[in-house]
């Protein structure tokens, strides 16, 4: 019987989501799933949701509930990770403490200040994760779903021997926007992407297998067409296109997050408003709202007695564990090591590539050079992930000021000097969840 341990059950939208992906396969009905937090009120709603529809459905899924790490890991063949480290308390210290320095991010899990100290807080923990592995399930496949994305992977692969990959829904989430934009059914939409997680490229877009960029280019003439608030779930795209129109290609990921990995968007108060981005604490106040309102749904939910539908998202992970454990392949875009995949991108970084998976695992696709204006943007990001995951694995706060130090937004804003003090106050205000950094 396949085990599939869920660490970080407790944020229910994305468990609910997966358990259900899982049990839309018959052949995965038999699994047991091991679902762990430390929250356990959390813990409880996501497994009372996953017992339900086991029960209404009539399926053998063995579903286990743990506070216990090791206990969930025991014999896992799967382990999913989707944690955050210091919760709602040090994601709003992330994105407050640099706004009053002017460093005014959109969402600040990726690069930038919270980026960098999303990175410090939760890479040590992944990687005592990944030891319990080595000890417990040392041939299970990790999927990690926790930001910083590119620098848990890039340390996961440098400093244990477990398998991994990183798994992002923003490549499948541009392809239904790309295909809303060209009036096109998604389904009829192929492409090749690849770059770094929440900067890859749409290197080829093609609709009925014709290039697609060109109706594209056409559409985005019209701003109407990307500006609406209601054009893209964080409100107007207009980033996005501002960036495909200067360096010729479409980026994942969507435009409040691009806003904050570039210099050139963020920088002055009339560019929010030009550029439709939402301040920090707006951010907060939206993500704040969407929770409480996300967790009374599934409360009514489970008081209810209509039936649960199985019904699959676009996730890659359930995909995966199917390929593995039947062997009908699939293809999907993973966070990889990059072992001369993307070959103008730094050896050793992680990338993020399409890739086949089968039932001996996940195979990584060579691509080869990106346009050079793409991995120019790429690269500037990359130099932040470097340093990021050395400062956390050597708990070195002198490393992690000079990540932040290199990252585009910040060094577009803030003087060096600024940049220390900014940083000393994050460590300050956050060492709660930072032990042992000198």
């Amino acid at each position: 019987m396949t085990k599939i341990a869920l660490i970080g059950a407790g944020s229910h939208v994305f468990a609910r989501r997966l358990i259900t992906d899982f049990l839309s396969y018959p052949e995965l009905r038999k699994s047991t799933i091991s679902l762990m937090d430390i929250d356990e009120e959390a813990l409880a709603l996501t497994t009372a949701f996953a017992k339900k529809v086991v029960e209404q459905h009539g399926f053998k899924t063995k579903i286990e509930s743990t506070l216990n790490r090791r206990e969930a890991l025991e014999g896992a063949d799967y382990v999913i990770v989707s944690i955050r480290v210091g919760g709602t308390e040090a994601n709003k210290l992330d994105l407050m403490i640099p706004a009053k320095y002017g460093v005014k991010q959109g969402i600040g899990d990726t690069v930038g200040p919270g980026g960098v100290f999303y990175a410090l807080r939760h890479i040590p923990v992944i990687l005592d994760i990944c030891y319990d592995m080595e000890e417990l399930c040392p041939d299970a496949l990790l999927i990690n779903y926790t930001n910083p994305m590119a620098m848990i992977c890039w340390a996961v692969n440098d400093y244990t021997r477990i398998r991994n990959v990183g798994l992002c829904h923003s490549v499948q989430g541009t392809a239904a926007e790309l295909a809303r934009y060209l009036g096109a059914p998604v389904e009829e939409l192929s492409y090749w992407v690849a770059g770094i997680n929440h900067m890859a490229w749409f290197l080829e877009l093609k609709w009925r297998g014709r290039d697609a960029y060109p109706i594209l280019r056409e559409r985005f003439k019209d701003p109407e067409v990307y500006s609406r608030p209601d054009a893209h779930w964080a409100g107007a795209d207009i980033v996005r296109v501002e960036i495909f129109k200067a360096f010729g290609y479409f980026n994942t990921e969507s435009s409040q997050h691009m806003s904050e990995y570039v210099p050139y968007f963020r920088k002055r108060p009339e560019l929010f408003e030009r550029f439709k981005l939402d301040s920090p604490l707006e951010r907060l106040e939206k993500m704040e709202e969407k929770r409480k309102r996300q967790e009374e749904e599934l409360r009514e939910l489970l008081r209810e007695n209509r039936e649960i539908p199985i019904k699959r998202s676009r996730e890659y992970c359930s995909e995966i564990i199917y390929a593995m454990e039947t062997g009908v392949p699939c293809r999907i875009n993973g966070n990889v090591k990059n072992d001369g995949l993307i070959t103008n991108l730094l050896r050793g970084c992680c990338v993020e590539v399409p890739c086949f998976v089968d039932k001996s695992g996940i195979h990584p696709c060579y691509v080869g050079d990106l346009p050079p204006q793409c991995a120019a943007l790429n690269r500037t990001n990359i130099n932040v992930q470097e340093l990021g995951v050395k400062a956390a694995v050597e708990k070195d706060k002198t490393l992690a000021f000079q990540a932040v130090l290199v990252d585009p937004l910040t060094s577009a804003v803030l003087t060096i000097d600024e940049t220390w003090r900014m940083v000393n106050e994050m460590f300050e205000a956050e060492k709660e969840f930072l032990q042992g950094f000198k």
